[in-house]
């Protein structure tokens, strides 16, 4: 709760006037307890999940053949009762284990020193935060990924998230309820290093969120990210990962590349594009000879 209920006694607390946004926030969370003010990301988090992967689904289910060229495995139709099952799956175990965590995660959000109040996060300080935060995330992630691919946290845990070798984007929560929990350490280490407002939290979660739902989606668009942000492995690169199976020991990392390039976790993708990369070389070689003759 703010220690203000007007915009007069904001104004006159920060030495300057509000912007739009701060003016919202207090009119949202004048009279609001804290604690409460950490529940919305629940609702943001499910409906970002509910709703990003649709445009995609769609075109796999409605449209296959459009879809083909940009998929990564395209001779893997799932049927809609796969998408339905999956997504009912996901949801069901994460509002059972990370929903009532969240309800009652604001003792840790005062340990993090997360505040509510104003002002509000600059654009450049939430860019700033959300880099360490995902650089942090990547790290710790790679090497509970690698933990989880032992054999005893495979079989008893990780093999539920891999039983879609052919990843859909809903297929990113899709997953055990102990490995929900442990995945949720990375990407809280980072805000407890780097303390942020509650809305820069919101803004963290939805975007590691959209990450994730990318590198699962298995599709491979034009317009993808990997071709903007060095160093991001993007769908293809986890795909490849569900592709090989309980047996993988390659890309680990969730978001960049360097640490499967670093621990030299990344030699068997490597030279699975190379391989493809020669024998896609050789057809062309082929078809042009054929032309020629």
């Amino acid at each position: 709760m703010l220690p203000f209920a007007t915009v007069g006694e904001a104004e006159a607390a920060l030495g300057r006037g509000l912007t739009w946004a701060e003016a919202s926030w207090l009119r949202y969370s004048a009279s609001v307890p804290d604690r409460f003010l950490h529940w919305p990301n629940i609702a943001i988090t499910l409906v970002v999940y509910t709703l990003a992967p649709l445009p995609l689904a769609l075109l796999d289910l409605l449209a296959p053949d459009a879809a083909a060229p940009y998929k990564l495995q395209p001779k893997v139709q799932h049927p809609p009762a796969a998408f339905f099952r999956c997504y009912m799956d996901a949801v069901r175990v994460s509002l059972l284990s990370i929903g009532p965590y969240q309800l009652i995660s604001y003792p840790a959000a005062k340990i993090m020193d997360i505040r509510t109040g104003l002002p509000l996060p600059s654009l450049g300080e939430i860019a700033a935060q959300l880099t360490v935060y995902f650089l942090v995330e990547d790290y710790l992630n790679y090497w509970l990924h690698r933990l989880l691919h032992t054999k005893w946290c495979y079989e008893k845990i990780h093999h539920v998230h891999h039983e879609f070798t052919a990843p859909m984007a809903y297929a990113a929560w899709y997953g055990h309820w102990a490995e929900m929990l442990i995945l949720a350490v990375p990407s809280l280490a980072g805000p407890a290093l780097v303390p942020c407002h509650v809305t820069t939290l919101w803004i963290w979660f939805a975007a590691r969120l959209v990450e994730s739902l990318n590198i699962h989606s298995g599709f491979k668009l034009p317009f993808n990210a990997e071709k903007f942000i060095p160093f991001y492995g993007g769908a293809e690169h986890h795909d490849y990962h569900h592709y090989i199976g309980g047996q993988s020991k390659s890309n680990f990392a969730p978001v960049f590349t360097y640490c499967d390039y670093i621990y030299g976790t990344d030699k068997g993708y490597r030279f699975h594009k190379a391989t493809l990369a020669k024998l896609k070389e050789l057809a062309d070689s082929n078809v042009q000879k054929g032309e020629d003759n």
